[in-house]
């Protein structure tokens, strides 16, 4: 399997994930079983009451992200909250509160280095580090494949637009850092992560993180919007799984957060597994599908040395 099939994996899985899991966002694992057995179709309605194949603001802030790097030829954090505030602007159905909160703040004339920070400040414990810039973060791991220095330095601070606190800026780095291995086709991505991750990073996000695959119950795993219950979840699946439509069902079925527990597993199955391996019925319900391949392709070629 090349890379580029991989790239392209890593995007229209993180699509198909989030456009899985959006019918179904806050349900109980035993309300998705209610309705569906297993949900395994892109279907209509549901929360939000958006069409089959509707994405939410996983994708569509990834979409920021890559379109930005693309376009400005390297990252530009200045660009990409820019984006995200005329996207903010657009009146989406589906926004965090602490993005909108922050994204909020910049369009009142906060600046992007500091409105997140301030919003994380302000939150109490239990509320302020949400899976809000993990979701949408995987763009900037095509882009900067071959530089783990420079991904994760990018990668903090793209969370930090909306998602200031360490588990969130660290969690988007380990989590690119996993993508990126998987793209040179690692077989053990999440190892070869922690072995690059910064000293610095939160002693609680390598202890949720370290235990997969063989120290987790998988009974256990939490489906809340809490960015370490959403890496832990999404990472094991994509990691255990035997195929990428595996890897995405089994995460969204675990009810709760699932457009972007579903997005997370989705953008690293489709690095484990590429593009090819995901589903024709799934992509086919995707009206971004087409750009999403064609950005795999630029980011993933891009000079790395333009990109930071």
């Amino acid at each position: 399997m090349d890379r580029s099939d991989r790239a392209e994996g890593v995007l229209l899985g993180l699509a198909c994930g989030d456009a899985l899991g959006r019918p179904v966002e806050f349900r109980s694992p035993g309300q998705i079983a209610a309705e569906y057995g297993t949900l395994t179709e892109m279907v209509g309605d549901g929360t939000h009451g958006q069409p089959t194949g509707t994405i939410t603001d996983d994708t569509e802030q990834a979409l920021c992200i890559a379109r930005s790097l693309v376009e400005q030829g390297g990252f530009d954090p200045e660009d990409i909250a820019e984006r995200f505030v005329a996207w903010y602007n657009s009146g989406p159905f589906d926004i965090g509160l602490m993005t909108a909160d922050a994204l909020g703040s910049i369009d009142g004339g906060a600046s992007w280095e500091t409105a997140g920070r301030e919003v994380w400040e302000e939150r109490p414990e239990g509320s302020n580090a949400g899976n809000g810039s993990v979701m949408r973060c995987a763009p900037l791991a095509l882009a900067l494949t071959d530089d783990p220095d420079a991904l994760q330095r990018v990668s903090r601070e793209s969370s930090a637009i909306t998602h200031a606190d360490p588990r969130c800026t660290h969690g988007c780095a380990v989590l690119n850092l996993t993508i990126a291995a998987l793209l040179d086709g690692d077989e053990q991505p999440l190892s070869r992560a922690f072995d690059a991750l910064n000293a610095d990073a939160p002693e609680s996000l390598r202890e949720v993180l370290e235990q997969i695959p063989d120290d987790i119950d998988p009974t256990e795993l939490r489906n809340s919007g809490f960015v370490l219950h959403t890496l832990q979840t999404a990472l094991y699946h994509a990691l255990v799984a035997d195929s990428a439509e595996d890897a995405v069902v089994s995460a969204v079925n675990e009810g709760g957060d699932t457009d972007s527990i579903g997005a997370v597993a989705g953008a690293v199955a489709g690095a484990r597994f590429g593009a090819s391996a995901l589903p024709e019925r799934w992509l086919d319900a995707l009206s971004v599908a087409e750009e999403l391949r064609d950005l795999a392709g630029e980011l993933v070629t891009m000079d790395p040395s333009h990109s930071t």
